[in-house]
């Protein structure tokens, strides 16, 4: 009997779209073959509903890739239809709870949208995501800038709101048991390495690999390594 082929969606993060997988799955596409898709967010305002749209949009088996904010919807559709998720890929992330402090923060920043605008936002927010070096390469600055001031103070405010009242991610993720992979940029300083190995702790199974010269945005910043990783996570399914 042939294998049952999968399809494989891509998951962005807060204030991102497809832009941030896609070069990415333009090469999981080439050299594989399996149908992909890419889902995007612009109503939802909470992680379940996110993760109620991705199982809605895809049809049949699925191997979920998020990154951030996505990653975290991959392993909520897990409480929906674990059954349907034959992978999870999840990328410069994390599981932990609202940590102290950090509703001040993100009210914040809300505001800094809605009052001085999505550039504003942009030049706040963006810099410090990304590695040193990615901070002066324009071929991987200028993709991410643009992608996050095409978005709306509105669209921000609803995935901060999905983001303050997330779920418990670890809770999910320690029941499941599908093949996993974590990985995560070594610069990235907003969802460290270190997250990522308590993640790996709920699921020893899981493969961990860290992407280099990387921040948050690991897909981008080193595409090539982000693609080389999936890729052979993906042939071993």
């Amino acid at each position: 009997m042939a294998k049952a082929t999968n399809t494989i969606v891509f998951i962005p993060g807060l204030l991102c779209d497809r832009r941030v997988w896609e070069p990415v799955a333009n090469q999981v596409w080439t050299l594989t073959n399996q149908p992909i898709l890419h889902v995007e967010f612009d109503a939802e305002d909470s992680i379940a509903d996110m993760a109620k749209t991705v199982l809605e949009k895809a049809d049949g088996q699925l191997v979920l890739v998020g990154h951030s904010m996505g990653a975290r919807v991959a392993i909520e559709a897990t409480r929906f239809a674990a059954e349907r998720i034959k992978g999870l890929a999840l990328f410069d992330t994390g599981i932990h709870p609202l940590k102290p402090g950090e509703l001040d923060k993100r009210k914040t920043i809300v505001e800094l949208a809605f009052n001085q605008g999505m550039v504003a936002l942009a030049d706040t927010w963006l810099p410090p995501m990304l590695h040193e070096a990615s901070r002066t390469n324009p071929h991987i600055f200028e993709p991410l800038y643009e992608m996050v001031i095409a978005k709306t103070p509105s669209l921000h405010e609803r995935q901060i709101q999905a983001l303050v009242n997330r779920p418990d991610a670890a809770h999910l993720l320690s029941r499941v048991t599908c093949p996993v992979l974590l990985g995560v940029g070594d610069g990235d300083r907003w969802s460290p390495v270190s997250q990522h190995l308590d993640m790996q702790a709920l699921v020893p199974s899981a493969s961990l690999v860290i992407i280099s010269n990387a921040g948050h945005f690991a897909p981008l910043e080193n595409t090539e390594e982000t693609a080389t990783h999936l890729l052979q996570w993906l042939l071993s399914l």
